[in-house]
């Protein structure tokens, strides 16, 4: 009869916790919020290539990052959050943002990506200059 061995593996509950830190705000919740512009990042979309810039919009409740392409049908949206700034050249340096303050509507939007599946992500909508917008725009 072949010699059976058995280990009794004993773990105490300290060992099982985990230790976690956050070290991130959460995200703006959907509705009208004064924002300041803390980071700004030039890239390039992840399936056309289409050049753009990230803005992370915060507050002290949370953030929200809001990416602008720089395509065509970005123009107009572009436009209406240069104008949210008092910003009125053509043209401008991405980094002059950076401290910059406005009023934002957050919301959430469904979109197909490029492999058929349904995204949903918040973004920044309905820019207007500070003082100008305090409640949503929502019906």
């Amino acid at each position: 009869m072949p010699l059976k061995t058995v280990f009794l593996l004993a773990i105490s509950l300290k060992d099982l916790v985990m230790k976690v830190k956050v070290n991130e705000k959460p995200f703006l919740a959907e509705g009208r919020h004064i924002v300041t512009i803390t980071e700004v990042e030039d890239g390039k979309s992840e399936n056309k290539d289409i050049p753009f810039f990230n803005c992370r919009l915060e507050n002290e409740e949370g953030f929200i990052n809001q990416r602008f392409y720089l395509s065509e049908p970005g123009q107009p949206i572009l436009a209406s959050f240069l104008q949210a700034l008092s910003i009125k050249s053509t043209e401008f340096d991405t980094k002059e943002l950076k401290g910059k303050s406005l009023s934002v509507e957050v919301e959430e939007r469904s979109y197909e990506d490029a492999e058929g599946k349904t995204k949903t992500i918040k973004q920044a909508t309905h820019f207007q200059p500070t003082g100008q917008a305090q409640t949503s725009n929502k019906f």
